[in-house]
């Protein structure tokens, strides 16, 4: 059974009637499927700030180039409240897996959000929610994202690996870092971040080389390499180069038939003719038939629960 991650959400996904219309925008991915494997942390800083629902509207105003929350016609009322009620909860926050915030809010959003200049005319549309903001500079390494950006199957797969992923990490963290532990941890998910990242690959690995360094100092930078480079979209082509690099260690034990198919499989995933689980599978066939314990160790085979089904349209 898989241990439950604390997430932090905006507690409006959760369908509770906390907007500014007094309404909701409960998310049926967080609240149907991701959350039987979350311990939700829900919070409205609009609410905590004591703006209750419903309420007045609030945005972000550019003026004399600072960024404003407030509510048109008004000065700036919410911005510092906001900013402190999320520093109150800097430990939850550095205690927390992951975060789900609700897109294009002025305290939530975490990009994208409407900027208006001092007329209440939109003037950019690249801002960041007051209270998201805090918490991502709280914890740069934590795995966040929105829940419309959600809907987007490869965005849904690459932040649900990173909640895994780092999981995996607090609990290492959690006890004494050793540089053997590290050595470990990144020898299990070098193919997972070969997959997003091949240049993150190789400087984790050139970071690890580094014998000079404290195993914290490694830890420190390791994560956040680690995080920065699974941020990136695991692309088609990304998949092809790995998968390929797996197919290399079973070059010597397949039969000329096995890797004919095993080939012709890659090759017609990397024409979008086969979804990505058809090479997977017969690569995971292989590994039953020819067991290599370096290779039963990769989290690329899988990062999450299948019954996520978070790869199966890719």
């Amino acid at each position: 059974m898989v241990e439950t991650m604390k997430i932090g959400i905006s507690s409006c996904l959760l369908g509770n009637k906390v907007r500014f219309d007094g309404g909701h925008k409960r998310s049926q991915f967080c609240t149907d499927i991701l959350s039987e494997y979350a311990d939700y942390h829900p919070v409205c800083p609009e609410m905590a700030i004591g703006l209750g629902s419903p309420r007045p509207t609030i945005r972000l105003v550019e003026k004399d180039d600072v960024i404003l929350v407030t509510r048109p016609n008004e000065e700036d009322g919410y911005g510092q409240n906001m900013t402190s009620y999320a520093n109150s909860l800097e430990e939850k926050v550095k205690s927390l897996t992951g975060f789900i915030f609700c897109a294009k809010s002025p305290s939530c959003g975490m990009e994208r959000v409407k900027v208006y200049d001092e007329n209440g005319v939109t003037i950019r549309h690249d801002g960041i929610g007051a209270f998201a903001r805090r918490v991502m500079e709280m914890n740069p390494n934590l795995p966040c994202e929105e829940n419309g950006r959600l809907n987007d199957a490869q965005i849904r797969e690459n932040f649900i690996t990173r909640l895994f992923v780092y999981q995996k990490w607090q609990v290492l963290a959690s006890e004494e870092i050793t540089k053997a532990k590290l050595y470990d941890f990144h020898s299990q998910h070098k193919y997972l971040v070969m997959s997003h990242d091949v240049e993150g690959y190789r400087q984790l690995g050139r970071l690890l080389g580094e014998s000079e360094k404290s195993p914290e100092q490694l830890a420190e930078e390791y994560i956040a390499g680690l995080m920065k480079a699974l941020k990136k979209i695991a692309t088609r082509k990304k998949h092809v180069n790995t998968l390929q690099h797996l197919q290399g260690y079973f070059s010597k034990l397949l039969s000329k038939e096995e890797k004919e198919e095993l080939t012709q499989q890659v090759h017609d995933y990397r024409k979008g003719l086969v979804p990505f689980m058809v090479p997977l599978a017969l690569l995971n066939h292989y590994l039953k038939k020819y067991p290599n314990a370096y290779l039963e160790k990769q989290a690329y085979f899988s990062p999450h629960p299948a019954a996520l089904r978070l790869r199966v349209n890719f």
